[in-house]
């Protein structure tokens, strides 16, 4: 039996890393994400294109309610920002299956910000918020040819199993509980 998570009311908090913070997702966040997104190359291993400011806005004013509908996943997104600058670099985000405990992670940084262990920093603090909540098993979905997010997966602490969804690998861990 699965210890269920224990934030079937939580929202997502501050959470800061040495040189990050990971702030909790707002609609007011859109107006500045739309640079840092605003890049085809991003969307080479998960398909879409850069989305507008108003479809942005649209996007988050879905995820902030931070849940499904029928409130069988909970849904935790952050800003990553710079703490030295403040600058928004990306963000991360977990949809937490709240029947198996599971939490299916996903991270992007953006383009100018990349090569500087953003991504590493951020999912690594938002695991280790999630395994704080009790989260039975980290997943994610990556692109074959996406190294880079490989290389982010295996220090969370991810291996990649024979699961293909959509041509994306999954990648999975159980908690040491």
């Amino acid at each position: 039996m699965v210890n269920a998570p224990r934030f079937k009311e939580q929202r997502a908090e501050l959470v800061t890393t040495e040189r990050l913070f990971l702030e909790p997702l707002k609609v007011a966040h859109a107006t500045e994400m739309v640079p840092v997104l605003d890049d085809p190359e991003l969307h080479k291993y998960v398909g879409g294109k850069p989305l507008s400011l108003d479809e942005l806005r649209e996007r988050y004013q879905h995820q902030v309610r931070g849940r499904s509908r029928d409130g069988a996943q909970r849904w935790f997104n952050w800003i990553i920002r710079e703490r030295a600058t403040g600058a928004a670099v990306g963000f991360v985000q977990a949809t937490v299956d709240m029947a198996s405990g599971t939490a299916d992670v996903a991270w992007v940084v953006g383009s100018t910000f990349q090569g500087r262990r953003f991504a590493r920093e951020a999912a690594s603090a938002m695991v280790s918020w999630l395994r704080g909540q009790d989260v039975a098993a980290i997943t994610a979905h990556i692109h074959p040819d996406n190294a880079s997010s490989e290389g982010v997966a295996r220090a969370l602490g991810l291996a990649p199993t024979q699961t293909v969804r959509s041509g994306e690998v999954r990648w999975e861990s159980r908690s040491q509980t």
